[in-house]
């Protein structure tokens, strides 16, 4: 017979009360109190984020020529918890096979796997082919799976890599181009956040971003002129054996660049063989001291200040000057000479008296007002603004050197923009990388009037007996000058030459600005007349025939006028 014994029930009903109390307290203070981590334990083992990649934007020249876009690729990614579970490594053939597809070494992945045990995501390789991906799905691995990326495919090559740039491999954005606009063509990644259960069926889906892809931007440059450009100069560097050479053009009616080329060049498609050096945009990184290329600017300042007039002689003397205990050179004697004389004879005697004639001031100012030291406008990544003078006191020697341009350095995109305003009959108007709608209304910073003049003498400069005549065009009228300075090093100079050519065409109505930059050629040719007016003539040739410009010159007038009579 059991016997009621209160104490023992009055204590097991203080249990069971103590414990319920403790569990709904316990429960209470879980689901009220501290509900969020146990929300993340949860969403840790059942929310998943999908990523869902914007396509970058089509980069195309001003003629609608693809100059970079975004092709699908795979990544090939693998859980190695999953590939261990069950002692997945076992069917070695298979394995190795996806080493093989991969490209990799058979060991070294194995390894790979074996050290990463308790990861759940380790990349085996990025930017696969679609093939080589569906090869791989094909092998039916436990562990291995692919996603989507894109990868971004250069038609143009090594011809306009420096310009457009590189991306990295989460494509963004590493040089040129690329870099400068990375947010315009980047666009923004979607998102889709789903639950699934336990063997990945998604029961819910949580939240949807919509992805935004990248915008497209279409660039100032003409693709048929980059590729004649960098022919060119690229056949020049082998030729004389230089270190680098690049070739800048612009439309002096719209600022716009129509080419932008160096060499050596590289090619971004091949990502192996990448390196810094090789990928410096050296038209708008590399500076100079421009040289005789900077005297028509001295012979406007004349113009302008009234120092000067068209029927003013200039005694040069026996081409050698004593200023401050120092000489003054010209190359080739020019003896009494007016400003056309001065000009197609680079007659340095010439400028340095028209520099101590005016105040410095004058001088600089014209200088800085055609963007010397200043920044382009084409917001390029890397861009150097050069080295533009400024001090209190200036020695007669110091401004006889500005005048034929030492003591300053300047780049090729701002040399090219200093031709452009003179093109532009003293407009200035910043440089655009990209192509304009609309003509950006320009500064008017000199007088047409003296500007016509100073082009009308630059033209002399090409004919017969002027410093500049291989840079002419058959058929048109060219102005363009030569220089030729030797490598700042420092403490002073080197042994080696930079060689230059600046210039614009046709005259009459000018068109196109182009500046050719060769770095230290090597042997007995390292004038600029001799190993850059060559490349100048050819580009600048091609460059009229391509945009279809009419020849302006005297005798083809003439002769197509008799041609004309004879048809």
């Amino acid at each position: 017979m059991l016997t009621f014994i209160k104490w023992r029930f009055v204590t097991v009903c203080c249990s069971i009360f103590f414990a319920l109390t403790a569990l709904i307290t316990r429960a209470a203070y879980i689901q009220v109190i501290e509900p969020d981590r146990l929300r993340y334990e949860g969403d840790l083992r059942s929310v998943r984020v999908t990523a869902m990649p914007a396509a970058r934007g089509m980069l195309t020249d001003r003629n609608d020529e693809s100059l970079a876009v975004s092709v699908p690729v795979q990544a090939v990614y693998a859980d190695p918890v999953t590939i261990f579970k069950n002692d997945k490594l076992q069917d070695r053939f298979r394995w190795h096979a996806l080493a093989d597809a991969l490209n990799i070494n058979r060991q070294e992945m194995l390894a790979r796997l074996e050290n990463n045990k308790n990861k759940r995501f380790i990349y085996l390789q990025r930017q696969v082919s679609p093939a080589i991906s569906t090869y791989i799905e094909g092998l039916k691995l436990a562990g291995i799976n692919t996603k989507d990326e894109s990868r971004r495919y250069y038609p143009a090559g090594e011809v306009s890599a420096h310009l457009i740039g590189v991306t990295g491999i989460d494509g963004r954005g590493l040089e040129g181009i690329e870099r400068g606009y990375d947010d315009w063509l980047s666009g923004e990644p979607g998102r889709r956040t789903v639950r699934k259960d336990r063997y990945g069926h998604v029961v819910e889906n949580i939240s949807l971003k919509e992805r935004k892809e990248g915008k497209p931007l279409q660039l100032s440059i003409d693709q048929r002129l980059q590729a004649i450009s960098y022919r060119a100069i690229k056949q020049a560097v082998a030729d004389y054996r230089a270190t680098s050479g690049s070739v800048v053009m612009v439309d002096v009616r719209t600022g716009e660049v129509l080419v932008m080329v160096n060499a050596p060049s590289y090619n971004p498609n091949n990502r192996l063989y990448l390196k810094n050096f090789t990928m410096r945009n050296r038209a708008i990184t590399d500076v100079f001291e421009p040289g005789s290329t900077i005297k028509p600017l001295v012979v406007l300042a004349a113009l302008e200040n009234g120092i000067a007039d068209e029927t003013t002689i200039i005694d040069t003397g026996n081409g050698v000057m004593s200023i401050g205990g120092v000489k003054v050179r010209d190359v080739s004697k020019a003896g009494k000479a007016n400003l056309r004389k001065i000009l197609k004879k680079s007659s340095n005697i010439g400028v340095s008296k028209l520099s101590l004639s005016m105040p410095v001031e004058e001088l600089l100012g014209l200088y800085s007002s055609f963007g010397v030291g200043d920044a382009t406008g084409m917001n390029l990544v890397g861009e150097s603004l050069g080295f533009y003078p400024s001090r209190r006191r200036w020695s007669d020697f110091e401004r006889a050197t500005l005048s034929f341009g030492y003591g300053l350095s300047i780049t090729p995109a701002q040399l090219v923009r200093v031709y452009a305003v003179l093109g532009g009959l003293g407009v200035k108007r910043p440089l655009s990388i990209l192509k304009t709608e609309a003509v950006v209304p320009g500064k008017q910073v000199a007088s047409r009037e003296n500007t016509r003049k100073v082009i009308d003498m630059l033209e002399s400069v090409t004919q017969v007996g002027g410093s500049a005549r291989r840079a002419a065009v058959n058929g048109y009228r060219v102005g363009a000058k030569t220089g030729t300075a030797k490598v700042a090093i420092a403490g002073g100079y080197g042994d080696e030459y930079i060689s230059y050519t600046a210039g614009i065409a046709p005259i009459s109505d000018p068109r196109i600005a182009i500046v050719v930059v060769i770095n230290e050629p090597q042997g007995d040719k390292y004038y600029g007349g001799q190993v850059a007016a060559p490349v100048f003539s050819e580009v600048m040739k091609s460059t009229l025939q391509i945009l279809n410009i009419a020849p302006d010159a005297r005798d083809s007038m003439l002769q197509i006028t008799r041609t004309d009579k004879k048809n």
